[in-house]
Parts: structure tokens; sequence; C-alpha cells
């Protein structure tokens, strides 16, 4: 009689834990920025389609890297929820602590399961409010732990070299603007060298509090990009993030959208 295969659960949880680290440093990395007037967003994503900075509610948005169907999945379920809760309470009772508690547990419980793989995401959830000081930006891994951000912050790729590249050069109360081309730059910089990221290769959103409208979240355009930075076409990644990667494990895009 053969003895069953035994793993500590130590080791399990350091196996799965690896996998999804795995997973999320193949994709491209999300920088999230607070200037003067809200939380800035930028990330390079050539892709037109697939979105990995999206609108939750009126205050609060999202962004994340990793798998798109699966953290496509967690921003659907941010969505549902935030209607769920605005309509039958109150919009002021959408917040993004509430959120951020959400995928915690979410994330948390499919980690702990053995019955299904760790979700290979990170995200970010963020809320402008009226005063700089009261914004808020959670970052959440994909065991389910959440820190509070504060200036900036950095998820997916070579993070450790955009940290440390806005550690050096963020200052408390940029300009939109200048935010921006700080967070390109950040992007584009690695320990092997500095390259250019196109204009037309960046996905930028802002939560704007000075918006007159009640949704703060706002898409820059590519134009308007491409009049901030011009348009130098992209120099190859040094570090060759996703550049040999087939689709499917590239961790950004999937072959196909899932069906809406």
């Amino acid at each position: 009689m053969t003895m069953p295969f035994y793993v500590s659960p130590e080791q399990l949880m350091k196996d799965r834990a690896d996998f999804a680290r795995k997973g999320i440093a193949r994709g491209r990395s999300v920088a999230v920025v607070q200037y003067a007037d809200g939380v800035l967003f930028v990330s390079e994503n050539p892709s037109q389609a697939l979105h990995k900075v999206s609108e939750i509610y009126d205050r609060i948005a999202f962004a994340a890297v990793g798998r798109y169907n699966e953290f496509e999945n967690l921003r659907i379920a941010g969505v549902r929820l935030a209607d769920m809760r605005g309509y039958a309470y109150d919009r002021r009772d959408v917040t993004g602590r509430g959120l951020a508690n959400a995928y915690a547990q979410t994330l948390g419980t499919i980690f702990s399961s053995g019955g299904e793989k760790p979700y290979e995401v990170e995200i970010f959830v963020a809320e402008v409010a009226d005063d700089p000081q009261d914004d808020q930006v959670f970052r959440l891994t994909f065991d389910g732990q959440v820190a509070d951000e504060h200036g900036f912050a950095v998820m997916g790729g070579a993070a450790d070299s955009v940290t440390a590249y806005l550690k050096d050069r963020y200052a408390p109360g940029l300009s939109r603007d200048e935010a921006i081309k700080l967070a390109v730059a950040a992007l584009g910089h690695s320990d092997s060298g500095d390259r250019t990221i196109s204009a037309r290769d960046l996905e930028v959103a802002a939560l704007d509090r000075t918006r007159t409208l009640a949704r703060k979240f706002r898409r820059i355009s590519a134009a308007d990009l491409v009049a901030l930075l011009g348009d130098a076409p992209s120099s190859p990644d040094p570090a060759g993030v996703e550049a040999d990667q087939p689709p499917t494990e590239s961790g950004d895009e999937p072959p196909v959208a899932p069906p809406s």
C-alpha cells in the first residue's frame, strides 16, 4: 500500500504565493500617483480594448495587473456591489474602504482554498475626496492583504525599479501634467537602462476632484498624451517583460476578450 503524498501547510502556501507572484510579474507595471487635484493612474498598455484602469463608482477607481480575465471578474463584481449598495442605501455609503475590504475577503478566500488556484492579480482601489489629505489608495495583493498607500505606489512588472525612481523624484502637490510625465518616465526606467514609452502605448486615467460632475473619473485621451509627451516610438524593453510571452501567459491580454 502506497503512502499518501503529504505537503505541509507552510510549503503549500509558499508554493501558491510563488505561483501568483510569477504570474503578476509577467504583467506590465501600473503606477498610481497622488497629485494636487486627485489621483492619477498610468500604465503601459498598447491594447485599445482591454483596460487595466476603470471606474467603479462616482469617486472610486480600480486598477489591476495580472491575468485579465481574473481582474475583470473582480472589477465587474465591484461595480455590481457598489451599484447595489448605492441603490439600496445612499450613494455616500459606497466607499473605497468598503470595496477594498470586500476584495480582500474574496482574494483571501480564493488564496487559502485548496480547490482552485490563487488569482494572479494585484489591484488598486482609490477614492478621491474633496480635500487632498482625505484621498485614499488601497493596494490589495493576491492573498487578500490590504495596504494603505500614500503619495505613490507601483505594482506588477518591474515594480521595484519603478518605485525607486518615484521615491527619488516624487513631491506632493504636483500638477496633473507633471505627475503624468513623472509616472511615464518611471515606467520606462529599469536597472538595465531607460526607455521611451510612446504616448499611444499608454493608458492614463485620473480621479479629478475639480470636475463639476458627480463622476470624477476621467480618461486622458491619446491625443492629449501626444500633445503632452510627444509621439516618439517606444524603445525596446531591456528587461523583455512580456516581449516574448505568448498571449495566454502575458498576464495582461488574453487571446480574446471575454463575452460581455
